[in-house]
């Protein structure tokens, strides 16, 4: 007797089989190709219109005036008379970083002294940070800036001698002027001995880590480590001379650049795009294939592999096509180690750093202060003041936020051990709220950032402040809201994945 049932399965597999149109998931990704091509094609047609109407109204979007003069005068920056507009907004670009990490440093830090003073046993402590949330962060950002510029400017009339510390500190209507620490030629052979230190730091921290694994004793390995840096940059303000042998590898490779066809750098690139989409594919897999080897992938999955390995087709098109990338690339990398070389071939007795006293010159009929110090204008300073002193009180809550949410039952654990207030502060409580702490505080960061272009209301030269000045004399508005648009875009996710960095760090591991 035959058996039917094996020989009409395969049928009845086949005839089970569902149909393409009623395939869910070729349905989904039809719907989704069509989608994207529909969103392209109405980008790309609205994109034309745009360049037709602007064409008919004589509306030039180019960037040909970056390549021109400007024939303007910046109050401040790296370069007063820019013989661009490039140059000149380089300079507000400068400006506007310069002011987001000063003001993100000491507006961590007073944020820190806040939050913990409003948690403070003292009422006098407690109340003094209470008034200075509730103040700060119930006046509007520019309001603050105005209030701080004017404060500034009615300060005494800078003399050929001014206080408040003759010869440290001088304020007047003109600015704050302090000493200024910097880098001398002898900083980059110093450097050298600092990251050897570095290393040494790391081996004897790993040390120390193991010391305390096996012995329980209390072996301070991040204090060994610091301090093995910290001797290493004494011993290297003596020694350092004897690096600058290194500026001659930093020549060889200038040469060689120098040397290289535009075909190297390209090759280089595609191959690092494709094999960087290898490698995240191949890991890709593995992470969802099981312990007996199946692989199940949804259509998320299967959408993200095919993203990454069209994005690496695209790298290599584009590095393909655009020649002057390559080149660019030969051309700054060989400019880049020329001058570590010139860094590194200076006089044995240069020292890696120096100071100078802030001075008052007068050339003409009035004082003004000199190079030598660290001299903060009144526009700078209204603007730092305001956005440090505003972006601290929501630091502060943050804190105050994040010692609140870790359990009162940690604090009491830890002082059941023995453990005084300032290390249950320092070791127990503090890594914890960190976990809290840092997400809205990179929100604060990137307030800040932006909050600067509030800048043009004192007239300091920021970002905003060159760009208006630009497009008003050469009226292209559209090519310099473009190129703020992006310049605060690459400050954004700059900051965002330094602090998603740091995020992921801190996080807990769940088994």
């Amino acid at each position: 007797m035959t058996d039917t049932s094996t020989s009409s399965s395969p049928r009845i597999a086949a005839s089970a089989r569902t149909p393409l149109w009623r395939d869910v998931i070729i349905l989904k990704w039809i719907a989704q190709v069509s989608l994207l091509i529909v969103v392209l094609s109405t980008m790309w047609f609205l994109a034309n219109q745009a360049g037709d109407n602007l064409r008919a109204r004589n509306i030039s979007t180019g960037f040909d005036f970056l390549n021109r003069p400007p024939d303007i005068q910046l109050s401040e920056g790296i370069d007063t008379k820019p013989a661009t507009g490039g140059r000149a907004l380089w300079v507000g670009m400068v400006n506007t970083i310069r002011m987001a990490i000063a003001g993100i440093f000491f507006a961590t830090i007073i944020g820190v002294i806040v939050g913990l003073a409003r948690l403070s046993d003292n009422w006098l402590v407690r109340r003094l940070g209470s008034i200075w949330v509730e103040t700060l962060r119930n006046v509007p950002l520019l309001v603050q800036i105005i209030f701080y510029f004017s404060v500034l400017t009615s300060l005494p009339r800078l003399g050929l001698v001014a206080g408040p510390i003759n010869g440290w500190l001088h304020i007047s209507n003109k600015g704050i002027s302090m000493p200024r620490v910097f880098i001398s030629d002898g900083f980059y052979q110093w450097l050298i001995v600092v990251l050897i230190g570095a290393v040494a730091a790391h081996y004897i921290r790993r040390h120390r880590t193991r010391l305390h694994d096996e012995t329980g004793a209390q072996t301070a390995p991040t204090l060994w480590a610091l301090g093995t840096i910290a001797l290493f940059a004494l011993v290297g303000l003596f020694i350092h001379p004897v690096f600058s042998w290194v500026g001659g590898i930093f020549g060889a490779i200038a040469d060689l650049l120098d040397s290289l066809p535009i075909i190297v750098p390209q090759v280089l690139l595609c191959a690092v795009a494709l094999g960087a989409s290898t490698r995240w594919i191949l890991r890709f897999l593995s992470a969802h294939r099981s312990v007996r080897g199946h692989l199940s992938l949804s259509d998320d999955d299967w959408f993200r592999i095919i993203f990454i390995a069209l994005a690496s087709l695209v790298v290599v098109f584009v590095v393909v096509r655009w020649t002057g990338l390559s080149s660019w690339i030969l051309n700054s990398g060989r400019d880049l180690f020329g001058v570590m070389e010139a860094k590194f071939n200076v006089d044995g007795a240069a020292r890696p750093f120096d100071a100078m006293l802030p001075d008052i010159v007068q050339k003409g009929a009035f004082p003004n202060y000199g190079k030598n110090g660290l001299t903060m204008s009144i526009g700078f300073a209204a603007v730092f003041f305001g956005v440090v002193f505003y972006t601290s009180a929501f630091i502060g809550e943050n804190v105050r936020g994040g010692i609140l949410a870790v359990p009162k039952g940690q604090t009491e654990a830890a002082l059941a051990v023995g453990l005084t207030r300032g290390q249950t502060l320092r070791r127990v409580v503090l890594p914890q709220a960190f976990r809290v702490i840092l997400p809205p505080t990179g929100n604060q960061f990137l307030n800040l950032t932006k909050n600067t272009s509030l800048a043009i209301a004192v007239g300091y030269s920021d970002m905003v402040q060159v760009g208006t000045t630009m497009f008003n004399q050469t009226g292209k508005t559209l090519p310099v809201v473009a190129i703020w648009m992006l310049f605060y875009l690459s400050c954004s996710l700059t900051l965002s994945v330094i602090v998603n960095w740091f995020n992921v760090r801190t996080q807990l591991v769940e088994r």
